[in-house]
């Protein structure tokens, strides 16, 4: 399906590099191609093979070459957005870039907005919503777990299965449809508790991909994890270590690290936006306080805190501070310069935080961050099986819809308990198929879409 007009758009990063692309997409691609680009040998865009690039250059209407590129056109309905699609591979600079798009926008096209090539995809049926969400997260992702959660749900793996769902609904909505209109025929004890069987299986199937969410959420957008502890601890070294870089200057003198650092982390295969905080302490350095001021803010919104506390030394009144502010969090404390002599140990700190996690490292000579590792993956993944990732469910407007859906099967059960009419339980069954369509995009309102896609980078 054509759209009415045609867009255009640079495809690639700003910046310098070895090609740059533009892409456009519309009724009107391959005649504004065929306009500005001039072929080796007079070959023309508008004449060009589908899926095979020309070489020549790009002119603009006084004649003068802009750049040397390659035209690529893809026909419909064989495109990314199932229109005619045109790429120009340019050179990569800022400026001849510009002046090409201009140069498409003066010949009929106009600029793309956020993701709009995806939304054509979407709204042309080449990708349901689910997929074109994928798109974004696996420019984004940020470790191999990631990329193959966003991978799966690109092909369809998650799909699948809301599909699934919506087709064993539809049947049971359509079995008791034909026994309402065809009332001689009774339903009779049976064909009921059939019914609310499968209902009950389909809550199962639901509350399996719930168990997902967390984990997925966590896979896409990355867990947010504050490292805390007094001054001088090894706050610094742990995050070099994590990074396998050395991002923060480490010293001896305590309060080096002023204000936060935040970098992400690949911890196997878990993405970690990592926070390394300024030293909690009193002091009368106003840009330190400050700087304390908003560690104690980090600890308050983080999702994990990796607390750090020296082992070689007894317990302080700013490790007393540290461990009442992580008391009610999700954390691991990590006792550290394990290779000095030990003061603390870790049944000392089990004894204060009960239920918590507590290892042994030494940041100096980074041992004990095999077992922090493992010990992370374990609290994100719990007991999803990480080899799943495909199908996890990845954002909160999915698990939404999911536990509104899971609860329209929960009524029906409910209604089919009570011996109610079966028109009751159509409608219950009804309100859960719809709601799953909106994950698929099949029953999702434009105002929805337009806010899903407005998130897109532009030019994809």
């Amino acid at each position: 399906m054509q759209q009415a007009d045609t867009i255009s758009a640079i495809a690639t990063a700003a910046g310098e590099s070895g090609i740059g692309i533009i892409r456009m997409s519309g009724s009107q691609a391959i005649a504004i191609a065929d306009r500005l680009f001039q072929g080796a040998g007079g070959k023309r865009a508008a004449e060009a093979p589908s899926h095979q690039a020309l070489y020549g250059q790009v002119v603009d209407e006084a004649g003068r070459t802009l750049d040397e590129v390659l035209c690529l056109v893809m026909r419909n309905p064989h495109s990314y957005t199932r229109e005619d699609v045109v790429e120009l591979q340019c050179h990569g600079g800022s400026l001849p870039l510009q002046e090409i798009l201009a140069l498409t926008y003066r010949l009929g096209a106009r600029p793309a907005e956020p993701g709009e090539f995806t939304k054509r995809a979407f709204l042309n049926g080449r990708l349901d919503l689910t997929q074109a969400q994928a798109v974004m997260d696996i420019i984004q992702s940020k470790t191999q777990a990631s990329l193959h959660m966003a991978a799966g749900h690109l092909t369809g793996r998650f799909s699948e299965k809301i599909k699934g769902a919506r087709h064993n609904i539809l049947e049971l909505i359509a079995h008791l449809e034909a026994a309402i209109d065809f009332p001689e025929d009774d339903i009779d004890d049976v064909v009921m508790h059939d019914v609310a069987r499968q209902v009950n299986d389909l809550r199962s199937q639901l509350t399996d991909m719930l168990r997902t969410a967390h984990t997925g959420r966590i896979l896409r957008e990355g867990l947010e994890t504050a490292i805390i502890g007094k001054p001088n601890v090894g706050k610094s070294s742990l995050l070099n270590a994590l990074l396998r870089e050395q991002r923060a200057i480490v010293t001896e003198i305590p309060g080096t690290t002023r204000d936060s650092i935040e970098e992400y982390a690949n911890i196997g295969g878990v993405p970690l936006r990592i926070i390394d905080t300024a030293g909690i302490r009193s002091t009368e350095d106003l840009v330190e306080k400050i700087g304390v001021e908003k560690s104690r803010g980090y600890v308050e919104r983080a999702a994990l805190v990796l607390a750090l506390f020296d082992s070689s030394r007894p317990l302080t009144a700013e490790d007393e501070e540290i461990l009442g502010l992580i008391a009610d969090k999700e954390a691991i404390a990590l006792l550290n310069k394990a290779d000095l002599p030990a003061v603390v140990t870790e049944a000392d700190l089990a004894r204060r935080l009960p239920g918590k996690k507590v290892l042994t490292i030494s940041t100096t000579e980074e041992t004990g961050l095999e077992s922090l590792e493992k010990t992370i993956r374990e609290q994100v993944y719990g007991a999803v099986q990480p080899s799943g990732e495909a199908s996890f469910v990845s954002t909160v407007r999915q698990a939404d819809i999911l536990r509104r859906a899971d609860g329209h099967l929960a009524a029906a059960q409910q209604t089919t308990a009570d011996g109610l009419s079966p028109d009751f339980v159509v409608i219950d069954l009804r309100s859960a198929w719809e709601a799953l369509g909106e994950i698929t995009g099949e029953t999702v309102g434009e105002d929805i879409i337009d806010q899903i896609f407005s998130q897109f980078c532009i030019g994809k």
